[in-house]
């Protein structure tokens, strides 16, 4: 009986240990996610001037007008979702050279999408992940 129970005992403690492992890869796995993030936001609406940038690009082109004004889609798909997949290479491709399949414009002869496309990108992901409130942003003073 002495066995069965020392047994269990030692299967509880086991599965405790490996529960814990886990969750601590997990609270990294996170942690590691986060400084790869593409941005840096504080409060929800301060941002680096490169997600600030983009921010902007995104006012200016009045993406909003099939997008959504908060990402969540209209005519054009939500990209607060499509952002949870998209690579940041496919998402340089799609704004660059459009889909006019599904009536994306290309925005490549686009001076300010050509020198703030990543800033754009971060602002999107931001959102995607739901660091970045949508609405006004602001620069993040340090």
């Amino acid at each position: 009986m002495r066995r069965k129970v020392y047994f269990v005992m030692s299967i509880a403690i086991l599965s405790a240990a490996a529960l814990m492992a886990s969750r601590t890869a997990d609270t990294a796995q996170a942690a590691n996610q986060d400084s790869a993030a593409p941005y840096t936001v504080q409060d929800g609406d301060k941002v680096d001037p490169k997600t600030l940038d983009g921010w902007k690009t995104w006012r200016a082109l009045a993406c909003e007008r099939c997008h959504g004004a908060e990402q969540e889609g209209l005519v054009g798909p939500s990209l607060v979702e499509s952002l949870k997949t998209l690579s940041k290479e496919d998402f340089h491709t799609t704004v660059i050279n459009g889909r006019a399949d599904k009536g994306m414009p290309p925005w490549g002869a686009s001076e300010m999408m050509q020198k703030n496309w990543e800033g754009l990108y971060a602002y999107l992901k931001g959102r995607s992940d739901g660091k970045i409130k949508p609405g006004h942003l602001h620069p993040l003073t340090q």
